[in-house]
């Protein structure tokens, strides 16, 4: 599958987003990372269409007390992209990702994941529970195959499927609460990784690859997961937004799920929508230092 690698200049004077990269080299496919402050480890998931940019509000408020990673998906950020979507699947993605984890011996780890970042995350969780210390789980789903996906997700796959050039930047206006409130430079950075439609592949296969009937690929896998979650027991936080019109509903699907959620507050971020870390940074970072500070790891 060929790969392609963002030039460094695209990344360059990004408004908020002085992190040093780091990368890793995971079966000839370099991946990119943030690696800030030093402590407990917050392992910290992009969505889609986004990268490690998303979670620049908040890395800076928890690498004060904590070890904040920020992951890029290969396809995004300044990791290196599949030319073709059809090097995109979940199962790619949940390998990289345990890869990633094993390369960086990661361990004890407070998943703070947002859309894609959580389908791949609680994934990796349910099935490698030892690493895992804590959940926060913010605007996501988990897309079994048996179950109908929410009406505004079936639109924005429509949108995704006939796009010509998929309008990154626009995406990203389109899924907040006030698209109008963003800069054009904060715009620009989202659209960095993505020279030309050549480099979205990753963004395009993404909502496309998702399960929607029993045996799709990774709708058993996904289906596992749910279930791993119905019997989780380690520390929970269902974070979402009011205005997310995609997934806003799920949140008490996944405060009903997981058993240990009941145990914490029910927190909703007011006046956000579906890219609530964009709009509402520093508050949900607020949130994470106060769950982790009534869950502390024995």
């Amino acid at each position: 599958m060929p790969i392609i690698r963002t030039p460094d200049e695209r990344f360059a004077d990004l408004p908020d987003f002085p992190f040093a990269p780091r990368y890793v080299e995971i079966g000839g496919i370099r991946i990119h990372y943030v690696d800030e402050g030093r402590g407990e480890l917050v392992l910290c998931l992009h969505g889609e269409p986004t990268w490690s940019y998303l979670y620049r509000k908040v890395i800076p408020i928890l690498a004060k007390r904590y070890r904040v990673i920020a992951m890029d998906f290969v396809g995004f950020g300044r990791s290196d992209k599949f030319a073709e979507q059809g090097g995109h699947s979940l199962q790619a993605h949940f390998d990289l990702l345990s890869g990633f984890i094993d390369s960086l011996a990661l361990d004890r780890i407070t998943l703070a994941a947002h859309e894609w970042g959580a389908v791949v995350g609680l994934r990796l969780a349910a099935e490698r529970p030892e690493r895992f210390a804590r959940l926060v789980i913010m605007n996501s789903m988990l897309p079994t195959g048996d179950v109908p996906m929410p009406f505004m997700f079936t639109i924005w796959k429509q949108f995704v499927e006939f796009a010509q050039d998929l309008p990154i930047g626009r995406v990203i206006r389109m899924g907040m609460a006030h698209g109008s409130s963003i800069s054009e430079k904060v715009s620009a950075a989202y659209e960095a990784p993505f020279p030309d439609a050549s480099y979205k592949a990753g963004p395009v296969a993404l909502p496309l690859i998702l399960p929607v009937r029993p045996d799709d690929p990774g709708g058993a896998e996904m289906r596992r997961v749910r279930e791993a979650l119905s019997r989780w027991d380690k520390p929970a936080l269902v974070l979402f937004s009011d205005e997310d019109p995609l997934f806003s509903r799920e949140s008490q699907f996944f405060r009903t799920l997981v058993p240990s959620a009941k145990a914490q507050p029910e927190i909703v971020v007011r006046n956000a929508g579906h890219f609530l870390l964009e709009e509402k940074g520093e508050e949900i970072a607020g949130h994470i230092i106060d769950f982790m500070n009534r869950t502390p790891i024995l």
